[in-house]
């Protein structure tokens, strides 16, 4: 077993109850063939890491699809595939600080794909002056991470150092295209209504790349979510600046943004997503159908028209 498995099995072992322990110490490297093993925290990131790896490396999630992120709770079977991984990526910014069990005590590689972008603060409640960890939501800051990742792929996998780049390469030629689709979609909206109005506020980093001011009800996602002065802000917000239709995320209750719709002459825009891909058969299977939805339903709704 290489040395960061057997420091990391070791490490959980001490950190977890003994069950759990045998749990994780019985994944061996022959579980993923040759390949060397990625983990990431969550199923967007996985599906930008594989873009990246290509063929040469096995990538996982910790998380499954659907899954909040921001209070997540690892499981057994989470253990199981930290116990096998060779390097690990995580988003940074706060975002998942219930992983730190397994990055921060174990002797194991670990990047932050985030590193480098242009960081955004909160700056409302009790988060205000933390940074916002929704990068990924951003097509521009993808291409970011997709160079970091590469970047990490070639000091674990050298021998394939070429193709990482080239994957990278090829990956954010495809994330400019949706960005500037957006933009271009969005270039006729009024200056006035230029405006995204969202339950969670996990859009800072698109809004500002699309030239939009961004609303939401609350700032991350939180067992106790949407006071009655969040929704009443939301609601001036709304009436102040003639917004033409708002949004929530798939993750969350969209109640909270119902009761703004029902006060206001704002229609509900749609869905969007955030956190998580959907099943292969879902509508975001990928990263860049995600981006590509959430673009594409802002626009659509914030615009009146269909692309």
């Amino acid at each position: 077993m290489p040395r960061s498995r057997r420091g990391l099995t070791a490490a959980l072992a001490a950190a977890l109850p003994l069950g759990l322990a045998a749990c994780g110490s019985a994944a061996t490297a022959e579980d993923a063939g040759d390949k060397p093993v990625v983990l990431t925290t969550f199923t967007v990131l996985a599906d930008i890491a594989d873009n990246v790896a290509g063929e040469h490396l096995e990538v996982e999630s910790i998380t499954k699809v659907g899954a909040e992120i921001h209070g997540y709770e690892p499981t057994p079977g989470d253990i199981r595939k930290a116990a096998k991984a060779d390097l690990v990526l995580d988003n940074g910014l706060n975002l998942e600080q219930w992983f730190s069990q397994f990055v921060d005590e174990v002797d194991v590689p670990h990047t932050v794909v985030s590193e480098g972008v242009d960081e955004l603060s909160i700056t409302e409640d009790a988060y205000a002056g933390k940074p916002n960890p929704h990068a990924w939501m951003s097509p521009l800051n993808v291409q970011i991470y997709a160079e970091n990742i590469a970047r990490a792929f070639a000091d674990l996998d050298p021998d394939h150092a070429e193709d990482f780049t080239a994957n990278a390469k090829d990956y954010s030629e495809q994330l400019q295209t949706v960005q500037d689709d957006l933009v271009d979609d969005l270039s006729t909206l009024p200056k006035s209504q230029r405006a995204l109005v969202t339950c969670e506020g996990a859009f800072s980093y698109l809004a500002r790349d699309a030239g939009l001011r961004e609303k939401y009800i609350w700032p991350v996602n939180a067992e106790s979510q949407a006071t009655p002065g969040q929704i009443t802000s939301a609601i001036d917000f709304v009436e102040d600046n003639d917004v033409p239709a708002v949004f929530c995320e798939s993750t969350v209750s969209q109640a909270p943004m119902d009761r703004v719709v029902e006060a206001t002459e704002a229609e509900f825009g749609g869905t969007l997503y955030v956190d998580s891909l959907s099943e292969a058969d879902g509508p975001v299977p990928t990263y860049l159908d995600l981006i590509r939805h959430d673009a594409q339903v802002i626009a659509e709704a914030l615009t009146g028209s269909e692309s």
